[in-house]
């Protein structure tokens, strides 16, 4: 089972009238930017069998950007246990009911590098979990609930690092 975590592009600062922080969109310079860093990306990530994103707008957008680059053509669905104030355990039965699948979940800053200490047995996440970050990792079908390994960590216009230690 690979586990592909995703921290959404840059938004706008700026959040549009009459509505919340959850309606800010990406930019459009974070919409080039992450279409073309998860395009880099998809022939070491392979086929993702499942999209999960959080229900606002930039994490959206950027789930269907990372789909549009890895010519994803199953479901994008929007999930509660990805909200920015969700807890990380919360993560745990989706990935339950998914073992054996290649899933991407795109999400918010802290959640995915805490989600990621969390999956990998580590008290915190040793790098910096920039927009537009995926972090991949593998579980054991033998051992679903074990711990992950990293696969790779991948920061926009950074190289990729297959170790963070």
């Amino acid at each position: 089972m690979r586990i592909f975590l995703v921290r959404h592009a840059d938004a706008d600062a700026e959040i549009p009238e009459g509505l919340g922080d959850e309606a800010r969109a990406l930019t459009a310079k974070a919409r080039a930017t992450a279409l073309a860093h998860f395009t880099s990306l998809a022939e070491r990530m392979g086929p993702i069998n499942l999209v999960l994103t959080s229900p606002l707008v930039r994490t959206v957008q950027t789930a269907q950007l990372l789909s549009s680059a890895s010519q994803h053509e199953g479901s994008l669905k929007a999930h509660r246990s990805l909200l920015p104030d969700m807890p990380v355990g919360s993560v745990e039965s989706v990935l339950a009911e998914h073992v054996g699948q290649h899933i991407a979940l795109v999400g918010h800053q802290p959640s995915m590098g805490a989600l990621a200490a969390h999956l990998l047995g580590m008290q915190a996440f040793p790098k910096p979990v920039s927009p537009g970050t995926v972090i991949a990792l593998e579980r054991s079908e033998e051992e679903p609930a074990g711990p992950a390994r990293l696969l790779f960590y991948a920061a926009p216009g950074q190289q990729v690092l297959e170790s963070i230690q």
